[in-house]
């Protein structure tokens, strides 16, 4: 699986989890972090961590591949799960609004993920 397919794999993953806003991001050539960034929003903390379980599950089960890093502490509004070549940000609305994290990024690197 290339990293283009697991960051889709991870929004679809993210969707199916009910997250909102879901912002793929191509940033091959552009970062030395990630080839793909992720962004969504979770509603509540209950729901931040809904969406990380259920990505990180979903994709482990089908794809057989897990986080090397899960920052896993809902309670800050923003977690990350790290596969190395894509990063998914799961934030609080406000957290997101108030971060801009999608700001150093183009729109021309926005991915159609659906």
């Amino acid at each position: 699986m290339n990293s283009k397919e697991l960051a889709l794999a991870c929004a679809r993953a993210a969707d199916d989890a009910k997250a909102t806003d879901i912002a793929v991001y191509d940033l091959r050539g552009q970062s030395s972090l990630t080839d793909f960034a992720i962004v969504c929003t979770a509603t509540s903390v209950p729901h931040l961590r809904a969406v990380l379980r259920d990505v990180d599950k979903e994709v482990g089960e089908q794809y057989g591949i897990e986080p090397v890093y899960a920052e896993r502490t809902p309670n800050a509004l923003w977690s990350v799960l790290d596969y190395v070549d894509v990063m998914i940000h799961v934030m609080a609305d406000e957290t997101r609004e108030f971060y801009g994290l999608e700001k150093i990024w183009k729109d021309e690197n926005r991915v159609d993920w659906q």
